[in-house]
Order: C-alpha cells, then structure tokens, then sequence
C-alpha cells in the first residue's frame, strides 16, 4: 500500500492540552483512526535552535528530543496536519510517501 510516513520532533517534556507532547500526538493520532505509532527518545538532540541537548546518565532528568512517528493514509495525513494547525501547535514535521504492509497474509 502506498501511504504517508510522518515524523515529529518534541521536547521530552512539552505539554500541550495539559498532557505531554508526544502522548497529545498519538491520542489524537488514534482518534483520528490511524493505525498506529510510536514514540522514541533520544539519547543526544539539537533542533532548529541549535541547543544542544543530551544526556550522559539515565538517572538525570533532561529534556532531550522525542520522535513520533506515523505510518498513514494520504487522506489521514493531511488530516492530521491540519487538526494540528488549527490546535496552533507549533511543530517541526517530516512527512515522506512511502510503501507498507505486511509480510504475512490473513
């Protein structure tokens, strides 16, 4: 299946709707009916501001880059952007065509 590849990059403790960043993305993400995502966090970052983030122990709270990455529809990709512009969230993205599926059949 051909689709869209989204990816967006967030502060480890960015909060938006009183919940953090990441978790807001896939909630909505979900509500919206896309099939699924993930988050990661990174171990080293820098974004557009050019701060450089990174973290040499895990017991240290950072505030280091996570990545949400979705796997969509053309349609829910363009809805999804769109929900997040009219949230007024301010978000770099990456969105990329792309081939899945499954290697198995049912």
């Amino acid at each position: 299946m051909k689709g869209t590849y989204l990816k967006f990059y967030v502060h480890e403790h960015r909060r938006h709707g009183g919940i953090l960043m990441y978790e807001w993305l896939l909630e909505r993400a979900k509500k919206l009916g896309i099939q699924g995502g993930s988050a990661f966090r990174a171990v080293a970052s820098f974004g557009r501001h050019g701060i450089m983030r990174e973290e040499h122990f895990f017991e240290m709270a950072g505030n280091l880059t996570v990545e949400v990455v979705f796997m969509a529809t053309d349609e829910e990709a363009v809805q999804f952007l769109e929900l997040i512009r009219q949230e007024k969230v301010d978000i770099f993205y990456v969105k990329m065509s792309a081939e899945y599926g499954v290697t198995t059949q049912d």
